[in-house]
């Protein structure tokens, strides 16, 4: 089995220093490097450790508050350090996309395992046999949707004499998006096959708002209260069946955006305890841009705000100067996140230098390629860098900045690495 907690780190890592020797991941804290000083060849993405510390903090305490556990989103991160950080500061398990993804959790210690996405094929319910065969603690909870996917699941079941049900939640979708039951009447009608199916034992219902908030409060509010009023309705009818197998009943929803409009629905009346699990995943880091522009809308519906600190920046050098207003920084598509907007420039660091300032909030990175990041200012004016000064982006939608890099060091105030993640995609 890999070493997912402590692997050997090397200079095959885009990042990590060029004719340093392998080290262990929790070696490198000790290292005494610094980003700003050049220790570490750029570009770089860093975490900033208090501010990871603070997300952590923050977030189980808002799910705490509200009677809900945690069960943050894998997939935004895949770095089983930052699972592990994540379940010491209080949470119920982690939540996956992909069988393979839980994998890797479950090698790194994770043991409440829930897949918010639809199993099916014949390859996946098998790794889910075989894994709670090797590990007598573990629990995997998955999604069904539909009675063609339970068909699917029931003619493995016979087929494999697999013995001990699946675990499942019943999703309940909105209109137009992706997976999901549309409405009451054919989410009753699976809850009643899911109960009388020998594969699969009916734990709860689960949904997902983010993918739909504008952050708009109004729009936001009536998305999230409609949906999860159809989620309780579920609930409803499925207790009042005596549908579900277990005596907890789990009710789950939220992404990054909209957590707080769904948190408060999720602890409805029904005859067993209810467990709330919350997915947000990106708080972990939070960002400098979408989640940013969604909580500061959130921060007018919380009476104390929130408590969310921008953790992940990534380091570029500035490499070319060709025209009064455009700086080329060492940077692009293979760094940097750009699917919801482009990055955004955050720090500057001077050629031989160790401090920061601010970025003028003018500047703005305009396009990206595989390697280069064009920063320019609005009207063309020049701009003051000079080839070889250090420029710290922000990121806008973290998850697709974490693909990129194989490892992250963490960092104090004064950018000295002080510990490292890795990441399994």
């Amino acid at each position: 089995m890999p070493d997912y907690t402590d692997p050997l780190i090397d200079s095959g890592y885009k990042g990590f220093p060029h004719h340093q020797p392998p080290l262990r991941r929790s070696a490198i804290g000790s290292q005494g490097w610094n980003v700003l000083r050049g220790d570490l060849p750029l570009p770089l993405a860093v975490i900033r450790r208090d501010a990871l510390a603070a997300n952590l903090h923050w977030m189980q305490g808002f799910a705490r508050e509200h009677g809900a556990d945690m069960a943050p989103h894998g997939k935004t991160t895949m770095s089983p350090q930052l699972f592990q950080r994540q379940l010491q500061a209080g949470a119920w398990g982690i939540t996956f996309a992909t069988v393979g993804q839980a994998r890797v959790g479950i090698d790194a210690g994770v043991r409440n395992c829930l897949i918010a996405n639809q199993v099916l094929s014949d390859a996946d319910l098998e790794a889910i046999v075989q894994l709670r065969r090797q590990f007598a603690d573990l629990r995997i909870v998955f999604l069904v949707d539909s009675i063609r996917q339970l068909e699917l699941i029931e003619q493995w079941f016979g087929r494999a004499r697999a013995g001990q049900a699946f675990e499942v939640l019943l999703e309940v979708g909105l209109d137009g998006g992706r997976t999901g039951c549309r409405d009451l009447v054919s989410a009753q009608q699976l809850a009643h096959q899911l109960h009388a199916s020998e594969a699969t034992q009916l734990v709860g219902i689960e949904c997902y708002e983010g993918l739909w908030a504008k952050g708009d409060s109004a729009q936001d509010t009536k998305l999230a209260d409609a949906l999860m009023a159809r989620v309780v309705a579920v609930a409803q009818e499925c207790d009042a069946g005596g549908m579900f197998a277990h005596p907890e009943i789990i009710i789950s929803a939220g992404g990054s955006s909209i957590f707080d409009l769904v948190a408060r629905h999720m602890r409805p009346a029904l005859s067993r305890p209810v467990r709330a699990l919350l997915r947000s995943g990106c708080y972990v880091t939070y960002d400098h841009g979408n989640y940013k522009r969604m909580m500061s809308v959130m921060n007018t519906r919380l009476s104390c705000g929130h408590g969310l600190q921008s953790a992940l920046e990534v380091w570029a050098t500035v490499q070319s100067r060709p025209e009064p207003g455009l700086a080329i920084l060492a940077a692009g598509k293979r760094d940097l996140s750009f699917d919801v907007t482009m990055p955004i420039p955050v720090w500057i660091c001077r050629h031989g230098g160790e401090s920061v300032l601010p970025a003028p909030s003018d500047w703005a990175v305009t396009g990206l390629n595989d390697q280069h990041a064009y920063l320019r200012t609005p009207d063309g004016t020049p701009i003051d860098l000079q080839v070889g000064d250090r420029v710290g982006l922000g990121i806008s939608h973290p998850c697709t900045t974490f693909d990129k890099w194989r490892w992250m060091p963490l960092v104090d105030d004064h950018y000295t690495v002080c510990d490292a993640i890795t990441t399994s995609f």
